[in-house]
């Protein structure tokens, strides 16, 4: 399959405004769901535990993360074991833990500790990857960033506005049909969608709002 272009389905630029303007009339409360005191490292540990987790899972564990490891330095200075009992509930959790270490000692030593703000940086840290750089970038230094999580890939395939199966691709495509200042929201109504609505499981396009501009709930 080709990517969607705007360019040669005016439609679907079309579409993903219309859709926008109604996923906010459904969720304008729509944010981040990981708690991280607006530190952008708080956001990069979160990212990085969430990777087959709940963000409430993560919610649940990270204060008592944080108290025993408040800071960069703190988690620079922490064997991977030292970790690993705190994060334990959160899945894969050695390989989580021997990430995080590695990402604070690399902070420290490529960044003086700051977490960097470009992309090409933030890919480059231990454990970061496009979804996390991008995730980084909108919510934590107001930059717009399209965040494909597993919601995002799934309500935009159904809803026609990519038809790929791969993150990279997706995010280009959105790049394409939406507005450039609503890339970093529409990651964040996808997400509440996916959650709500159009789950994994099913999608109930007969509640959805979004019907009548939606490949899915439009068709046969």
């Amino acid at each position: 399959m080709t990517a969607i272009d705007a360019r040669s389905r005016p439609d679907t630029a079309a579409r993903a405004r219309r859709l926008l303007a109604t996923l906010e009339e459904i969720y304008p409360e729509a944010v981040c769901t990981l708690d991280y005191d607006a530190d952008p490292w708080r956001l990069l540990v979160g990212g990085i535990l969430a990777a087959q987790c709940t963000d409430a899972r993560v919610n649940l564990i990270t204060p008592a993360l944080y108290e025993s490891y408040p800071d960069v330095a703190a988690f620079a200075a922490a064997s991977e074991g030292d970790l690993e009992p705190l994060i334990r509930s959160c899945g894969m959790y050695r390989t989580k833990s021997r990430h995080l270490v590695a990402a604070a000692r690399h902070l420290l030593r490529e960044h003086g500790g700051e977490v960097p703000r470009t992309l090409e940086e933030l890919i480059a840290v231990p454990g970061v990857g496009r979804k996390i750089a991008n995730l980084i970038l909108g919510d934590a230094f107001g930059q717009q960033a399209v965040v494909v999580d597993t919601h995002c890939a799934r309500v935009s395939r159904r809803m026609g506005l990519t038809d790929s199966e791969q993150p990279a691709r997706i995010e280009r495509d959105l790049m394409v049909v939406l507005p450039a200042d609503s890339w970093t929201r529409w990651g964040h109504l996808a997400v509440a969608h996916g959650r709500e609505l159009c789950t994994a499981r099913r999608a109930f396009c007969e509640d959805c709002p979004c019907r009548p501009d939606c490949l899915h709930g439009s068709g046969p």
